[in-house]
Formats: structure tokens, sequence, C-alpha cells
């Protein structure tokens, strides 16, 4: 395979799960009719981002994995024809949770998940009362369309994940995502948190020499406990090549399907150039498994 067609579905979200998984599907279809062979959605793009607060009542949002959703999205796959990266909150068992990612095949069967691993704790990010670590490694799932490592939102933020899904042979790091600013941030502040953002799943892209695909959600998200500010995510998905090129980018302020072509062949020719992998050290890296070094 030497291109893949990418379909990039930025959405808003409300209270209305069947609302979401509306404009979820309709975004799928849009981007299919456009020639995506695989289309990526956001992060838990079926309800609101309820780790805002700490509330078990919001435990009854998730479901088993095959379940409603899954199997709806799985019927939407195979309709379109198309390998589908979802997000979904997983019920694993009674008092086990997962943030889960599930690839589905062109022919609407689940060539596999994975679970979160990194679990941040920050203000209006509380997802370790919700989420437990994932169990299932950092291995890319094999798909008609490529080998696809698929990692989460705070994963990004982590060069460790996004080398082992190369070195396991991913042939693209794929990121379902919502972030996005506090309303009292000044611009000053926005603009920084997003170029960080953008910034360092670029840099993945390029010292691993495959491209990135990155899906966060769009739009202001009150606080469901009332008490908190909100979230005004900033959108801005996007797709890079292995030198870390824009390739496609949504804006910051509303909906979007995008669909872009990515040169996967180019990757060998990066690599040829630019052997990282090649030059590492890896006699002299034991100390990365330390939580840090006294």
């Amino acid at each position: 395979m030497k291109t893949l067609t990418v379909g990039i579905v930025q959405q808003t979200c409300g209270a209305r799960r069947d609302e979401n998984l509306a404009k979820s599907i309709e975004g799928i279809r849009n981007a299919s009719a456009r020639g995506a062979r695989l289309v990526v959605l956001q992060e838990l793009h079926a309800g609101i981002y309820f780790c805002q607060c700490e509330d078990t009542a919001h435990f009854d949002m998730a479901e088993p994995i095959p379940g409603p959703a899954s199997e709806l999205l799985a019927g939407v796959a195979k309709e379109c024809g198309v390998v589908l990266v979802a997000s979904l909150f997983e019920r694993r068992a009674a008092g086990l949770y997962h943030n889960t990612a599930v690839v589905f095949e062109k022919d609407g069967s689940i060539a596999g998940k994975y679970r979160k691993m990194h679990i941040p704790d920050d203000p209006a990010f509380y997802e370790k009362f919700y989420f437990t670590p994932g169990d299932l490694g950092f291995t890319p799932i094999a798909t008609s369309v490529g080998r696809l490592g698929v990692l989460i939102c705070w994963d990004q933020w982590y060069p460790e994940a996004a080398r082992l899904m190369a070195l396991a042979g991913a042939d693209v790091l794929i990121y379902p995502t919502a972030i996005g600013w506090d309303p009292a941030d000044d611009d000053g502040e926005k603009s920084r948190q997003q170029d960080a953002w953008t910034t360092v799943q670029r840099a993945h892209a390029i010292a691993n020499g495959i491209p990135v695909v990155s899906v966060n959600r769009v739009g202001y998200e009150p606080d469901p406990s009332g008490i908190g500010r909100g979230i005004a995510f900033w959108g801005g998905s996007f797709a890079a090549g292995p030198q870390g090129e824009f390739l496609a980018l949504a804006g910051n302020d509303g909906e979007e399907v995008l669909v872009v072509e990515i040169d996967v062949a180019r990757s060998e020719q990066v690599r040829r150039i630019w052997p990282f992998l090649r030059d590492r050290r890896i006699d002299s890296y034991s100390d990365l498994v330390k939580r840090y070094r006294d």
C-alpha cells in the first residue's frame, strides 16, 4: 500500500447520546463518500466529556464491547466499507471501566482494541476516577489498510508510547483526543497550549518517521456539576507526514470532516535519510524504566 486516504471527523458533543452518535455516523458517511478508506473519530464521541467532575452516576454511560454503540458503529463501517477507529467508555465489569478505542474492519468485525494507558488527573480532567489504566500494551492493530498505532489523548504527550508503537511496526500513529482550554485562559496561554499539543505530536511523527493523525473534539462543554468553568475544546484536528509536515488541519471553532491522502510509502524513504531507529543506543537506555534518576 503506497497511499491511504483518511477521514477525520471533528465534532461537538452534547447531552443527547443519540445525537452525538448520529453526528459521528454522518461524518463517517461523508468521509467515505469522499474516498476515505480509514475514518478516525475523536475521544469519547458518544457523549459529553463527563470527566470534568467526579460523579458515580456517570458510570451509567459505560457499556460493554461488543455492546449497543459498538454494534451500531460496526454496521456503519460495513455499510461504508471503511476501517473505523471509534472511542468508547468501556464497562469491562462492575467497578472496572476503561477509556477504549475500538478498531472496526471494513466488514464490521472488530480488528482490535486499545485501552488508554496514561490516565490524567488534572483540574477538569479527572480521568483517574473513571478509567482503569489499559492492560493491552502498545501493540499496533492489524487491518486491511495497515498496522494502526492507536493511542488516546494523554498518551500523546509520551514519546515512549509512540516509540513502542513504531518499534512494533505501526504504519501510522492515531490519537483520538479531547483537549481544550479553561475559558479563563488568556489568548497567550491558549496559543502556547495548543502549539505545545500540536508540536509534540508532530515530533512523534519526525522521531519515528511515520505519519500521525490526531482528532480532537470541538466546542464549549459546561462542567456537568455546575461547579467548574467548563472546557472550550479547541478542535485543531490534523494529519502530519513523517517529517512532521502538515497534510491537513482543521479549525478551532467548528465541526469539520477532513479527508486527506497520506503517502504511507514515504516513511521508508524518510527513514533511510533519517535512520533514527538504526542509531538508537539501546545499550544505554536502562534508566528509562526508572521514575526519576535521583
